[in-house]
C-alpha cells in the first residue's frame, strides 16, 4: 500500500507561488477524467534510434488523496502486432499524500533526483528536496504538478508481447499549457543515459526512457 506522509503545520513556501492561495493544487483543466493527450516516446539508446506515437487518456483523479488513472496506448511499436496499450495508477506529489522520493519499486533517492532533476521545472525546488524528499513543500499553487505513473498491467496484449511494465514513469505536469513530460525508470536498466522520455500535449506529448 502508498505510504501517506502527515501534513506539516508549517509547509516551505516555493519560490514564485502566493501564500495567499489556498487551493488545494493548481486550477487546471486540462487534468482531469477524460482528458486525453497525444505525442511521442523516444526509447533510442547507444544502439538504436527509435520512437513511439503514445496516446494517453485519464480515466480519473482524485486530488484530496493525490491520485489518479487512464490507460496509454504505444503505436507502432516494432516488436508487436497491434497498438499496446497499458492501465496505469499514478501518484500526485503534494506534499501531503505523496512526496518526491519514491520509497518502492526499486528506486532509491540518488534514482529519484537523477530522473526529477531532468525537469527545468524542479529546479527551484531541489535544495528542499534534497533535505526531505519535499516533505516540507506547500505545491498547492506551483504552476507545474508532479507525478508517478506506473502501470499496472497490458490490457489487449499478453506479457509475451516482448515489451516490460516494471518501471514506471517520473512525469511533470504544466498547468499553464496542458503539456506532459515524463522520464521512465527501470529498476533492470541502470546505465545513466537509459532514460526513456515522453513528451505529450493535450492532443500533443512527449516521454522519454
Amino acid at each position: 500500500m502508498p505510504v501517506r506522509v502527515v501534513e506539516s503545520n508549517t509547509p516551505a513556501q516555493v519560490p514564485g507561488t502566493d501564500p495567499g492561495n489556498r487551493s488545494q493544487l493548481p486550477p487546471s483543466s486540462l487534468l482531469g477524467a477524460g482528458q486525453a493527450f497525444s505525442g511521442t516516446q523516444n526509447v533510442s539508446n547507444q544502439q538504436k534510434e527509435e520512437a513511439w506515437r503514445v496516446n494517453v487518456q485519464i480515466q480519473g483523479v482524485d486530488l484530496e488523496h493525490g491520485y489518479l488513472c487512464g490507460t496509454m496506448e504505444a503505436l507502432n511499436v516494432p516488436m508487436a502486432d497491434t497498438p499496446v496499450i497499458t492501465f496505469w495508477e499514478g501518484e500526485i506529489v503534494d506534499g501531503k499524500n505523496y512526496t518526491f522520493y519514491t520509497g518502492k519499486w526499486e528506486a532509491t533517492r540518488e534514482d529519484d533526483m537523477r530522473h526529477w532533476s531532468k525537469f527545468p521545472s524542479f529546479s527551484p525546488l531541489q535544495g528542499i528536496f534534497e533535505a526531505d524528499g519535499g516533505r516540507q513543500l506547500d505545491l498547492q499553487d506551483y504552476p507545474y504538478i508532479f507525478m508517478r505513473w506506473k502501470e499496472q498491467y497490458f490490457v489487449n496484449v499478453g506479457t509475451d508481447c516482448g515489451l516490460t511494465i516494471a518501471g514506471f514513469y517520473y512525469v511533470c505536469f504544466s498547468c499553464s499549457d496542458g503539456s506532459i513530460s515524463g522520464f521512465y525508470y527501470d529498476p533492470n536498466s541502470r546505465l545513466v543515459q537509459d532514460l526513456p522520455h515522453v513528451c505529450l500535449q493535450t492532443r500533443i506529448c512527449c516521454f522519454e526512457l
